[in-house]
Formats: structure tokens, C-alpha cells, sequence
């Protein structure tokens, strides 16, 4: 029995290890993609400007009108604790910066306010994880509470990941199922657990 707790993805990345946007100066985001910013990054964690407010003046330009990329969605949920480590989604490498599609590109779209699909392909450290469904449901949590209403949130795992990786995404695609799971008092106080150390 002891061999069913072998971690299939040992390595644990240090928070300086995890890709993160890199720039030069501070700098605001403006236009109709950023007026979820205020939910998606409070004041004093704000990513792209000084911390005194999101629109801050102190733009330089290079980054306005800039959509939310994956990198940005990455940066929303590998800080998501794991239910049974004490380490982050992404120091245990279950979230991924390659594994997040947006689709269309959000530069591509037609108008602000047309439907953008973000995709989440989870790798659970071990391919028979137990709290895979939660873990999904922590992150499409994340995402559907801080994202603008056009960005529509698919989380699954990724092929050959999990041993029952088509039940897992079958639960975590139908949105009557997730309600429901959300309903019971245990696992909404799970994914809030998990939930806390998000910035």
C-alpha cells in the first residue's frame, strides 16, 4: 500500500522557479480587458502598476489595452494550495504555463466583449489522485470568479494524466455537477482552504 503515496512528479519548483512576466517598469492596464482587474489583482498586488491603484498614471505605454494572456491566468491559480501538500499548484508543477490555451487569442478578438474559451490541463503528481476533481474545482472556482464574463473556463486533466481522466473531466465539464459539488458544506470548505493563499 505504501507505493500508492509515490509521487509520480517528486520535484517541487521554489516560488523563484515559477514563470513569472517579467518588466521593466510598472506599468497600468487600460481598456475593456482590465475592468475585472480590481477582482483579479488587488491594489497591493497589482502585477502591472505601482501599488497606489491599477490606474495609475505612472504608464509608460508599452503595456496598455494589453488583454489577459495565459500568463496572467497562471499567475491566478498556481499560487491555489494543494489539498495534501503544502506546496502550491504550481511548485508541484500541476498547473503549467504551456498547458493554458486561450482560444480565440485575445488579441484576435473582434470586440471586447466576444467569448474567449481559457483551457486548463491539470497533471496531478500522481496518476491515481484521489482529490483530482477538487483540485479541478479549486482552479474553474478561481478562474470564474476573477475572470470577465466572456472568458468561459474549461479545467481537465491532461491526456494519459490520470487514471480516470475522462470521468474527471466529464464531473469537472458539466456545470450542473460543479454546482452541486459546491453545494457540500466539506468540499466548499476545501476549495476555500485552497483558495486562500491567492493573492
Amino acid at each position: 500500500m505504501e507505493r500508492d503515496l509515490d509521487n509520480a512528479n517528486p520535484t517541487i519548483l521554489s516560488v523563484s522557479q515559477l514563470p513569472s512576466r517579467r518588466r521593466k517598469g510598472p506599468a497600468a492596464r487600460h481598456g475593456p480587458d482590465s475592468r475585472c482587474d480590481a477582482l483579479v489583482y488587488p491594489k497591493h498586488h497589482w502585477p502591472f502598476a505601482s501599488s497606489s491603484s491599477p490606474s495609475s498614471d505612472d504608464d509608460d505605454g508599452d503595456d496598455a489595452d494589453e488583454p489577459v494572456d495565459a500568463q496572467d491566468v497562471y499567475d491566478l491559480i498556481s499560487t491555489i494550495s494543494d489539498p495534501e501538500h503544502p506546496h502550491t499548484l504550481g511548485q508541484l508543477s500541476v498547473v503549467r504555463l504551456p498547458d493554458i490555451h486561450l482560444s480565440p487569442s485575445p488579441a484576435e478578438l473582434p470586440s471586447p466583449d466576444s467569448l474567449l474559451t481559457v483551457l486548463v490541463e491539470l497533471t496531478p503528481t500522481i496518476n491515481h489522485c484521489s482529490l483530482a476533481t477538487v483540485i479541478g474545482l479549486a482552479v474553474r472556482c478561481r478562474l470564474e470568479q476573477t475572470l470577465p464574463p466572456n472568458y468561459r473556463v474549461d479545467v481537465r486533466m491532461k491526456d494519459g494524466s490520470h487514471a480516470q481522466d475522462d470521468q474527471v473531466n466529464k464531473q469537472l465539464g458539466d456545470k450542473e455537477r460543479v454546482a452541486a459539488a459546491l453545494e457540500n458544506d466539506t468540499l466548499q470548505r476545501m476549495v476555500d482552504k485552497m483558495l486562500e493563499t491567492c493573492a
